[in-house]
């Protein structure tokens, strides 16, 4: 029935006999093997997130206004320079883990394709002897059967959205890793940008100590200052050029950490950093939960929890499918119509059903309603982590803004003070 619905266009003239096989051969394989889809390889983001998050278990996120101040931007940048985005690019191409995720991904792909497989035609064949204790022991029973599924109350389907829910958060697994990274290439950078400054200020100082120092020993070989004035200053030039080392030392393993995750040595490259990346963050916006990798992965794991536990239940029912055999007796009888090298063929109807298994049923069941609860509860433990980061994120940023305005009058007045220690050495 299913071979006289079956439709090939051959044009006799244009094709060579190898390529109307291989037509002949792929269009008759489809109606035994499913055809792999390639959709997992493009994560849809409206599928994905087309979930809406129970937010009653805490309170609403407090209004939190944006300082307008805005960090200052870094000058000075070599004529190398690469973004931000760029090096997440970079990163990204090259990182083993975003591989891995991508191969596990497209490994769970494929047992879409074994659930699918259900659907269709199974065959299977071999070959048995007669009994070795008998005269039979000399006959070989080729046989070569065929099972068709019919109905079985939507077991397979319920497989097959089981393996897809997989996929789904294999899916987010992988915008997990992606995010990840690119969180971790760009706390670098700025941490890279932020201990080159502060190497520029400690060099700034330790010129300035050794400005003074000099002055000191001027003032103390002339006898107009006490010798300890020399000995203080050598001092705090030495704990500045201390503090200089440990600085240098931790822009140096930064360095090192972003030169493994891009691949290249990246010590002599300016990064662009916008002033308003704060701004454009949207940090300060009403936050949308289902587009938060981490999520996305929490809640398909709860469309898996109740994919398998839909599955669970419908192992009770019973499965109908059509089923044929062929045996051919060779050097003996055949003992299914008892003939000298028979050949034999039937096909029947089979219905099948696990009635009792122990109570196994039930208690898979009940494993599997505590697996969507517990999956639940796992969606609710990553919404109260990423409240707790963007309530902690917004919290430093204010910090920050308010110490930049302390530290801005604090630089003004100790500028004002080495100036006046400087004249002072000089007029005394």
């Amino acid at each position: 029935m299913l071979l006289s619905t079956l439709h090939v266009p051959v044009v006799i003239y244009a094709a060579k006999p190898s390529e109307q096989y291989h037509t002949l051969k792929e269009n008759l394989s489809q109606l035994f093997v499913p055809k792999s889809s390639d959709d997992f390889k493009v994560a849809k983001m409206h599928k994905l997130s087309n979930f809406k998050l129970d937010r009653s278990i805490v309170q609403e996120f407090p209004t939190v206004q944006l300082n307008d101040n805005r960090a200052s931007s870094f000058s000075n940048l070599p004529s190398r320079t690469m973004t931000l985005q760029d090096a997440v690019k970079i990163a990204i191409q090259r990182s083993p883990d975003i591989s891995q995720s991508i191969a596990t991904l497209a490994g769970q792909n494929s047992g879409v394709d074994v659930a699918k497989a259900g659907y269709y035609p199974q065959l299977s064949g071999g070959i048995t002897t007669g009994d070795l204790s008998s005269g039979e022991r000399g006959r070989q029973l080729l046989t070569l059967s065929a099972t068709q599924m019919l109905y079985d109350f939507g077991k397979v389907k319920s497989g097959v959205d089981v393996e897809e829910a997989k996929v789904q958060v294999e899916q987010a697994n992988v915008l997990v890793s992606v995010d990840t990274l690119a969180l971790d290439v760009a706390q670098t950078i700025v941490n890279i940008q932020r201990y080159l400054q502060l190497n520029k200020i400690a060099e700034q100082q330790i010129a300035g100590i050794r400005r003074i120092q000099e002055i000191a020993n001027l003032r103390a070989n002339a006898g107009v200052a006490s010798q300890a004035d020399p000995i203080q200053a050598q001092s705090y030039l030495q704990a500045a050029q201390s503090a200089l080392i440990a600085q240098q030392s931790l822009l140096r393993q930064y360095q090192q950490h972003l030169r493994t995750l891009l691949g290249a040595d990246v010590s002599h490259t300016g990064w662009i950093i916008s002033d308003d990346l704060v701004k454009q963050s949207d940090l300060y916006g009403e936050p949308e939960f289902n587009t938060i990798p981490k999520m996305i992965a929490a809640q398909a794991g709860v469309e898996v929890a109740k994919a398998q536990k839909q599955q669970t239940r419908l192992t009770r029912y019973p499965t109908l499918a059509v089923k044929g055999s062929v045996s051919q007796a060779i050097n003996g009888k055949n003992p299914n119509n008892d003939k000298d090298d028979g050949l034999y063929s039937s096909v029947m109807l089979e219905a099948t059903s696990q009635f009792y298994q122990g109570g196994a049923t039930a208690s898979q069941v009940k494993m599997a309603s505590y697996a969507e609860e517990a999956a639940k509860a796992k969606v609710n433990s990553v919404y109260m982590d990423v409240l707790d980061q963007i309530r902690t994120s917004r919290e430093q940023i204010e910090n920050k803004q308010r110490q930049m305005q302390v530290l801005a009058s604090r630089q003004a007045t100790t500028v004002r003070t080495r100036e006046l220690y400087q004249e002072q050495y000089k007029l005394g």
